[in-house]
């Protein structure tokens, strides 16, 4: 094996049909995109461009901060990336917020690859807040018993190396302040919230949860099957997927936590959330609850109304804040005449330009 792409970074090639010559993209979360066409040594043949942010930069984005920390068994390396305030003062005291994907298909941070914008993480760091993706053992990309590390318990949702992991930039970064932890996330990310908040009680302090697969006995079997395992079940009446089950462990709940499920959603049925709103209704727990109407597992038109929902959740119970009543998020107009940069163009248009392998 000969590596043709040394350089640091996130490749992404695409080869001419002969094989003689690739098209290279690299970029990595806080470096732009350099296109190279090389040959099949790997040679440097033409530089076709770089992506230019310097209005990126002179509207005040900064990239992220890639992170290292050590997983739950103090070896294995985990990487994640770090948001902070663009106002950011180390003398100050910041709430950390979790935004979390815990696979085991993909991770917290998903692509690698350049973006000015990785969801809504940075807009939530310049409310006050740090925030935080760590792709905790589980996730794919790295070696088969990485991969594995909790495979036929889904409850682990890779809170131990969340956890671990935010104890870690803590001592790096004493801005952050552990006792006021937050988590949210979508889905996957929904169902590791829910269970962050009911395993960590002490821990996590807020949590929102969005349309999470809260008992995977209620979700896709090509899905729970995949890591959960076969249903096994014993003679005493108990199964193999009862730890998995946020619903058993809702009693625990001692923070703040909103759940949220659009009343469409034909991916994870809307009855996950309920089976932990009736958990948490028996164990007289308060929490919060919104369902969407008519809003599939992405919530359409009333997204921006949940993005408002999840900050003022933060402000209020981390910051101990009132938020501005009702804010509208309002999606900006586009600039008149402004056309897209030649960079946008894919990997196989611009491998298309070089097939003749001139």
């Amino acid at each position: 094996m000969t590596p043709l792409t040394p350089a640091p970074g996130n490749h992404a090639i695409a080869t001419s049909e002969s094989g003689r010559f690739f098209v290279e993209n690299n970029s990595t979360p806080e470096m732009p995109g350099d296109v190279t066409l090389r040959d099949d040594a790997g040679k440097s043949v033409l530089s076709l461009g770089k992506t230019d942010i310097t209005r990126l930069v002179a509207s005040g984005w900064i990239p992220p901060v890639p992170i290292r920390v050590k997983a739950r068994d103090g070896k294995t390396d985990l990487y994640g990336l770090m948001f902070v305030p663009t106002s950011l003062d180390k003398s100050k005291k910041y709430p950390i917020v979790d935004s979390i994907y815990p696979g085991p298909q993909v991770g917290s941070v998903g692509s690698r690859v350049f973006a000015a914008g990785r969801h809504d993480c940075q807009a939530l760091a310049e409310l006050g807040f740090v925030v935080v993706e760590i792709d905790g053992m589980g996730t794919p990309e790295r070696s088969k018993s990485f991969h594995d590390a909790y495979y036929g318990n889904m409850g682990d949702n890779t809170l131990p190396d969340q956890v671990a992991g935010i104890r870690q930039l803590a001592e790096e970064y004493p801005y952050i302040d552990l006792d006021r932890v937050g988590i949210y996330g979508h889905s996957g990310g929904g169902f590791a919230t829910a269970d962050a908040m009911f395993r960590y009680p002490d821990f996590f302090k807020v949590g929102v949860s969005e349309s999470g697969n809260h008992d995977n006995r209620e979700y896709e079997d090509d899905w729970g099957e995949r890591y959960q395992g076969l249903l096994i079940k014993e003679p005493d009446g108990k199964t193999n997927y009862d730890d998995q089950a946020n619903e058993n462990i809702a009693s625990h709940l001692k923070g703040h936590l909103l759940l949220a499920h659009g009343t469409m959603d034909d991916n994870v049925p809307p009855y996950n959330t309920l089976l932990v709103v009736e958990a948490l209704i028996k164990a007289n727990k308060d929490f919060d609850l919104l369902m969407l109407p008519n809003q599939h597992h992405g919530y359409g038109s009333m997204t921006n109304y949940m993005t408002r929902r999840r900050w003022d959740y933060f402000v209020r119970w981390l910051l101990n804040t009132e938020p501005p009543k009702e804010f509208e998020i309002k999606s900006p107009a586009p600039e008149a005449g402004l056309r897209p940069p030649a960079e946008v163009m894919s990997l196989g248009e611009l491998t298309g330009l070089f097939n003749a392998d001139r």
